[in-house]
């Protein structure tokens, strides 16, 4: 692919997104592979090095649990949900490694970055009849074996520290919600992409439900604006890769 020649990313749909390093570590970030979008379903992993979850929304948490059990991974995450999946893992809890904004940890390989993130968080208990707090949402910057970093921002708003994120971190790829309602839309997003200062953007979050409205060329248009045009735009449907 463009962006990186050893790297495979495919988008799964809403905020699913899987990636494969140069070296083969497998990557899964918001593993909602029950989306109406995805093409995969969460059964069919029966590989993943790395988990991430960027916070505790049922439809970013998905079958996060589940292929945990099965695969084993890594699984770097906020605090607050590390000490739940202490109680919810029967197998591989000794590899949730809980940590928080602004810490770095190494993970099968890979340094992965908690960043900020402007949202809500929590997934809803029957047994209990009350939402349980999982953590504040955050972002995860990624930087893979050689080099090549990516930003996946989880549920979000633009906002100032975006910048900050840009010049600490250097992403060189950021995935992006434009989908409005619950997140930011394409305007709000072609603002964080010039805080950012990133070359390449990846849409997430959008199309999955009518009310997630905005569109990778609407997207494209802020950016223009902006006077961004340069900057690429990997839209790949969902099951397809980022080329």
């Amino acid at each position: 692919m463009a962006l990186d020649p050893g790297t495979r990313i495919t988008w799964h749909g809403h905020a699913c997104v899987e990636v494969v390093s140069e070296r083969g570590t497998r990557i899964l970030v918001d593993p909602w592979f029950g989306n109406p979008t995805s093409t995969r379903s969460a059964d069919s992993v029966d590989a993943c090095d790395v988990l991430l979850v960027t916070h505790g929304h049922g439809d970013h948490l998905g079958e996060a649990v589940a292929i945990a059990q099965r695969t084993k991974p890594a699984w770097p995450t906020i605090h607050e949900m590390s000490l739940w999946l202490d109680r919810q893992l029967q197998d591989g809890r000794e590899r949730v490694v809980g940590f928080n904004k602004g810490g770095t940890v190494d993970a099968g390989g890979v340094k992965v970055t908690m960043v900020s993130a402007v949202h809500s968080a929590g997934n809803w208990s029957d047994a209990l009849g009350v939402p349980v707090y999982l953590g504040d949402p955050a972002g995860y910057v990624v930087e893979l074996e050689n080099g090549f970093r990516f930003y996946h921002a989880g549920d979000t708003t633009v906002f100032g520290d975006m910048r900050l994120i840009g010049d600490l971190y250097h992403p060189d790829l950021a995935m992006l919600p434009i989908g409005g309602h619950y997140t930011m839309g394409p305007r709000e997003a072609a603002l964080a992409v010039e805080l950012l200062g990133v070359p390449d953007v990846m849409p997430i979050h959008y199309g999955t439900f009518p009310i997630l409205a905005g569109t990778p060329d609407e997207l494209r248009s802020e950016l223009a604006s902006r006077g961004l045009g340069h900057v690429a735009i990997h839209a790949p449907a969902p099951g397809g890769m980022v080329e």
